[in-house]
């Protein structure tokens, strides 16, 4: 799979999910989707991915293209701090 595909196959996927888990009490649900990260090695592809809704929310998805499968994962950020060294 080409990243052009991939990528927009993971856009895609972050958009149902965010639609189906979005609250619905929200009036205007309308969020873009971006391509925080994303690296193609031999035959797999990885992207970190984002919404501009303020809902703390990034996605993985990964494909494994020896078995032809899409993993995706959604993560909740809790804290975002600056640790000096």
């Amino acid at each position: 799979m080409d990243t052009n595909n991939f990528l927009k196959r993971c856009i895609e996927e972050v958009e149902k999910y965010t639609e189906k888990h979005c609250d619905l009490s929200d009036s205007n649900i309308h969020f873009d989707v971006y391509v925080v990260w994303n690296c193609k090695t031999l035959q797999n592809n990885k992207a970190l991915l984002s919404t501009k809704l303020s809902d703390g929310m990034y996605y993985e998805v990964t494909y494994n293209g020896d078995k032809d499968e899409f993993y995706f994962d959604a993560y909740k950020k809790f804290e975002n701090k600056c640790i000096k060294a």
